[in-house]
């Protein structure tokens, strides 16, 4: 076996290690009270997870056992892969690059607007047809009642960080002007007028902010903070630098069949 059979075959046994690790993460992500309300966010991580997997193996088998069909089918699966990869990238910085969120003066978090992203998000991720089962299935979480066990007083509230999520859906927009009792109780409004949503806003917990615009932005918002155009890029990267060395193999591996093939013609 050539050297750059024995480099690939140790990239790719690496590489299916490393999706191991993707896999348990995609279900970790899948199983996020907002990621498990969107299906069609819901096992994106996971399934990419089982590809690497599959084709890492393919081409370490193919590599160690120097197989040159094997090594032919790993290859144009894994130009596949990468293909898929660049397109899912390039699509995922285009539709998550416009940003929803808003500073708010004297507060620790930031407020959230649905206007503020992609056109492609809200007609696909929380249009209205969606929204009815994705609302639904928010309000059976623990998103919003257990901020109440973290804060107890308006100080303590105003001056935390919260999510997207929490910031969208748990309370009243703060251009409403709403008391805060609690952090999902809130109480006369002084600026009712000053955004749609203050009259969205309900203080029955299985309302709460469910159906305010602020809260498809909240949950667009938590999708974007979790930074998956970076785990793409690095990805990619490193499928792009094992294909490398895997073309490389497979070139060897055909010089080498070639000159076996000779020198038994030539003693024949």
């Amino acid at each position: 076996m050539g050297v750059a059979n024995n480099i690939t075959a140790v990239l790719n046994f690496v590489t299916f290690l490393c999706s191991i690790p993707i896999i348990a993460v995609g279900i970790w992500l899948a199983q996020q009270p907002d990621n498990g309300c969107i299906h069609l966010l819901r096992w994106p991580v996971v399934l990419l997870g089982f590809l690497v997997l599959l084709v890492s193996l393919a081409g370490f088998v193919g590599a160690y056992c120097n197989k040159e069909t094997l090594l032919a089918f790993y290859l144009c699966c894994m130009a596949i892969v990468i293909g898929l990869l660049l397109i899912l990238l390039v699509f995922a910085f285009i539709v998550t690059r416009p940003d929803g969120s808003y500073g708010v003066p004297g507060r620790g978090y930031q407020d959230y607007r649905l206007d503020g992203y992609s056109s492609w998000l809200t007609n696909h991720v929380v249009d209205s047809k969606s929204w009815t089962k994705i609302r639904a299935c928010l309000a059976d979480t623990d998103v919003c009642p257990k901020l109440t066990q973290q804060f107890i007083t308006a100080d303590q509230f105003f001056a935390t960080h919260l999510s997207p999520l929490h910031s969208g859906c748990c309370k009243p927009p703060t251009i409403c002007g709403y008391t805060f009792v609690n952090p999902t109780l809130w109480t006369n409004p002084v600026n009712p007028a000053g955004d749609l949503d203050c009259n969205q806003w309900s203080n029955d917990q299985t309302q709460l902010c469910y159906n305010c615009n602020s809260c498809k932005a909240g949950l667009l918002g938590n999708f974007k903070e979790r930074k998956a155009n970076i785990i793409l890029i690095v990805e990619v990267v490193v499928l792009i630098w094992v294909y490398i060395i895997a073309c490389s193999a497979f070139k060897n591996a055909q010089t080498e069949d070639l000159f076996f093939n000779r020198y038994k013609q030539g003693w024949t």
